[in-house]
Order: structure tokens, then sequence, then C-alpha cells
């Protein structure tokens, strides 16, 4: 299973995931999966866990913004939106493949903010 495959795999997790199909979301981790959450320094072990800890969220997502998924080989990169309550936040999740599963996950989660006004002269919005 190379690029192609792993990117079929990445598509079906992401629109499982958006459509809260929680079975076929967790179909690309492999069973010793281990998941980081490096800002609230939690690790998840076991596809079992992971899956568990997601369908017991107290307010599950209303949507996921899939910007851009990237990646070579064994490591693949997803940059997207959850929005939980009309709240947006954004995340960056680092997934490493071995035999076609997910054998590791980080995820980064960020909340926005404001733009400093000193460098709009130098930028421009992202839409």
């Amino acid at each position: 299973m190379q690029e192609a495959n792993i990117r079929e795999a990445l598509d079906a997790h992401w629109h499982a995931s958006a459509a809260g199909d929680l079975d076929v979301e967790h179909d690309i981790y492999d069973d010793n999966a281990i998941c980081d959450y490096p800002q609230s320094g939690e690790r998840i072990i076991g596809r079992s866990n992971l899956q568990a800890l997601r369908s017991h969220h107290p307010d599950k997502p209303s949507g996921f913004n899939v910007q851009r998924i990237q990646g070579e080989g064994d490591l693949w990169i997803t940059e997207y939106t959850i929005d939980y309550k009309g709240r947006v936040t954004c995340v960056v999740g680092v997934m490493e493949f071995r035999a076609g599963k997910v054998i590791h996950e980080t995820q980064y989660f960020s909340d926005p903010f404001e733009a400093p006004g000193w460098r709009s002269q130098w930028v421009r919005q992202i839409v």
C-alpha cells in the first residue's frame, strides 16, 4: 500500500470522521496505534481506546473541514478545522503508517486569534 492507497485511506477516514461513522473512521488505525496530544500531555494507546475516547466526547464535532493532506511514504500531514458548538479549532495531524495502518498519530490543536494590525501592510487575509 503506498501513496495512492494511503491517500485513499485518509480520504475515507476524514469522510467517516465528518459523517460520525466511528467504525470506518478508526479502520485506518493499527490495533496498537498510539495517538499523542502534546498540548495536554496525553497519550492514547490502542485503536480501541482511541475510538472509545472519541465516542464519549461530550461535545461531538459538528463539522470537519480538511484544508490540505500532504505526505510521502509513511509520513502524512493533514491540516483541518473542527467545529465544536460553533467554535472553530485549527488542527494539524501527523500520521505515521506501517503496513497500511496508522501506528502513530500526533494532533496539535490551536484556537484562531485576531491578527494584529501592525503587520497588515505585509499580509493578506486567508479566506
